[in-house]
């Protein structure tokens, strides 16, 4: 056992009556315990924040950028601890969840910097003899508490993508993590209680559906940010009523294979994609559109790169493929693998369960309707299928509930600006892969894949009001 976590309820570490046992996903083995907070803890932890907030609000731009910084550099202190604690809850191959921790350091250097630059404006409104010698002054004030409730795949940069703006613009947060993979979020809550921040500005506890759903609704919440599957966001938007909500739901992103220049770059980069963290990533490449001039020649080189992947121990360096998150997950693409197979498609490679791990897995010859396509996989799994004109791939990627991100590879400049144009996402990358993530940009989808941007400046203007002040100078 490498953890027992209570769980924090503003500046106080407590422990409940119901223990969460967190397992490894590889060998089933126990990475520690914690505890699910109860009713009690909630209306602790909202009360703390209220009260918070009336501190919070009204920190400098100074104040908050040096407690920023602080947590930043207590998760670069403890990097390695985070790090491998990752990979015990989730399974992540360790390379992956140090990178995870390098992009958390990262978020809080950005909002580091964001924190002193949330700027207003001067408006002039002397635009008529009526509103003579007035002026405006806009500019935002932070909305008091949040709650944040966060998946399994990402454990520590989903959580600081929505500390590290709730920070910098002076708001209270309470954060929810998944119950598979509390032990990271606490540990995080260490750092944060070391940071400077007011003690009831923070909370992070396991909790159940019911609890988190109280919360959600209560009316001096004032903001839900939510990472996670639809059926469930789109619930607890209908709970928050009135509150702002930024929801981040997931898809089946896609990619259109434009020519062949850089052929093997592509290649490259779609692997990436499509089997980092056995596709456990809402933006993981799932389907693929290859112009069918260089179909064969993509294939081929794709396939062979796929079975070069090693899969196993996900502590080990070379480990490239690790466990799904549990062998409920596994199991479940597996049915949707042979129930595709069943009704027409092909299986080029993979295919085949063992526990919690699934194999790299490529499928051909799929019909739009099929659950691989139309559902998100959230697996090491990826359809291929061939098109002749680009306006054709269009459409089909487009032809999907989600719309979070995707991308083109091309070397022509009117296909990009087609794209760009035309696709029904969130975001659009250009030669590279959908699932292209930097910390400072916005990020978010349409269609069933959410609502609202995060990326620090933007989730910052999501956690903020602008007021007008109109001053009569005469």
């Amino acid at each position: 056992m490498q953890n027992t976590g209570r769980y924090l309820i503003a500046s106080e570490w407590r422990e409940g009556k119901n223990v969460l046992e967190i397992r490894n996903p590889y060998n089933n083995d126990m990475v520690g315990i914690t505890f699910l907070a109860e009713e009690n803890d909630a209306e602790d932890a909202i009360q703390a924040a209220v009260r918070a907030f009336e501190e919070t609000r009204r920190l400098p731009g100074f104040k908050r950028a040096e407690i920023l910084g602080n947590i930043r550099d207590g998760i670069r202190k403890r990097s390695e601890e985070f790090a491998r604690l990752i990979t015990l809850e989730t399974g992540k191959p360790i390379a992956d969840s140090r990178t995870e921790v390098e992009r958390a350091v990262g978020t809080f250097q950005i909002a580091f910097e964001e924190s002193k630059r949330i700027f207003g404006e001067y408006i002039p409104l002397d635009i008529s003899e009526r509103s003579r010698n007035r002026t405006g002054l806009n500019r935002r004030f932070p909305i008091g508490p949040i709650v944040g409730i966060s998946p399994f795949n990402f454990p520590l940069i989903l959580i600081a993508h929505k500390v590290a703006p709730a920070f910098a613009a002076g708001n209270p947060i309470l954060i929810k993590p998944s119950l598979k993979t509390p032990l990271t979020a606490l540990l995080l809550g260490e750092v944060i209680s070391e940071s400077g921040w007011p003690a009831g500005g923070f909370s992070v506890f396991p909790c159940t559906v019911n609890l988190s759903e109280r919360i959600v609704a209560d009316e001096r919440i004032r903001m839900l940010t939510f990472t996670g599957s639809a059926g469930v966001g789109w619930r607890l938007k209908q709970i928050a009523g009135r509150k702002r909500v930024i929801l981040e739901l997931g898809g089946n992103a896609g990619a259109i294979i434009d020519s062949s220049d850089n052929l093997d770059y592509a290649v490259k980069r779609c692997i990436a994609s499509a089997f980092s963290f056995s596709g456990q990533v809402c933006i993981s490449l799932q389907r693929l559109f290859v112009n069918k001039k260089i179909y064969d020649s993509f294939m081929s080189s794709f396939v062979d790169n796929i079975k070069t992947l090693k899969m196993g121990n996900p502590m080990d360096e070379e480990t490239r493929l690790g466990p799904m998150i549990d062998e409920q997950a596994a199991q479940r693409v597996e049915l949707w693998v042979n129930e595709a197979v069943r009704g027409g498609a092909t299986l080029i490679t993979g295919g085949r369960r063992k526990g919690t791990f699934y194999e790299s897995t490529v499928i051909t010859n799929t019909t739009p309707q099929m659950k691989v396509n139309t559902h998100e996989l959230f697996a090491p799994a990826v359809t291929v299928s061939g098109h002749d004109t680009f306006e054709e791939a269009v459409r089909q990627l487009n032809d999907s509930i989600y719309g979070l991100q995707a991308s083109v590879f091309t070397n022509n400049i009117r296909h990009a600006f087609y794209a760009y144009e035309h696709l029904e996402v969130g975001g659009v990358m250009v030669n590279d892969v959908p699932s292209f993530r930097s910390d400072n940009m916005p990020y978010g989808g349409v269609k069933e894949s959410g609502i609202g941007r995060e990326g620090v400046r933007y989730a910052i203007e999501e956690m903020t009001e602008p007021k007008l002040l109109v001053l009569n100078l005469s």
